[in-house]
């Protein structure tokens, strides 16, 4: 059974960046349906595994009508568990220690790192997300995919460890067709001790 990711504060403690509606839309609209729907497709499949592996070994799901079912319901589930968990009302301060400095190592500066993952952001046509992804070797990744695809679906040894979800349901209340101020404004809640944490427990393998 996969379990939907317990928000830890309220629907409108992320205002004004992300408004109470959408927040409680995503949540408690989009993101149950998608972890209901993941379950149900697994239950049918008979598939038992955590949902990293499971996204990472769709190909050995035979039937071809369920396998894009979990990919799709599964790819919801694990992103906007991630999304969800990665956001918050004490976010918004920039990077520290010593991620800031792999940040600037990889990418230049913060800046210009924010600014490489904001134009994969916006730049993504239609439905999707955009991903800082770390290997187990530590390097990392910047890039986007569309619907609720992941880099674990691609198997190149990535795992995300920030999204920026620009699917419509996402901003589209607060922000309209103006994708590019939403994701301005979701630096303001990123919490970047726990995108910190997360890249080491990549790279630790746990």
């Amino acid at each position: 059974m996969y379990t939907q990711y317990k928000l830890p504060y309220s629907y409108n403690d992320l205002e004004p960046h992300i408004d109470a509606l959408t927040m409680e839309t995503h949540y408690s609209k989009h993101h149950a349906a998608y972890t209901k729907n993941l379950n149900d497709a697994v239950a049918k499949a008979g598939v038992d595994k955590e949902i990293e592996e499971l996204l990472s070994s769709l190909d050995e799901i035979a039937d071809p009508a369920l396998r894009q079912a979990i990919r799709n319901n599964g790819g919801g589930y694990y992103n906007h568990n991630l999304y969800f968990s990665t956001i918050g009302p004490n976010g918004g301060k920039e990077p520290t220690g010593a991620f800031e400095k792999l940040l600037e190592q990889e990418f230049g500066s913060i800046s210009a790192f924010q600014e490489k993952l904001s134009g994969l952001a916006v730049g993504q046509f239609g439905s999707g997300w955009a991903w800082l992804s770390a290997s187990r070797n530590g390097s990392l990744l910047l890039s986007s995919s569309s619907n609720q695809d992941n880099p674990l679906m691609e198997k190149a040894g990535y795992t995300p460890i920030l999204g920026i979800d620009v699917w419509e349901h996402a901003y589209y209340l607060k922000y309209k067709n103006l994708r590019a101020d939403y994701v301005k404004a979701f630096y303001n809640v990123i919490l970047w001790d726990t995108v910190a944490d997360n890249y080491e427990r990549v790279k630790n393998g746990s």
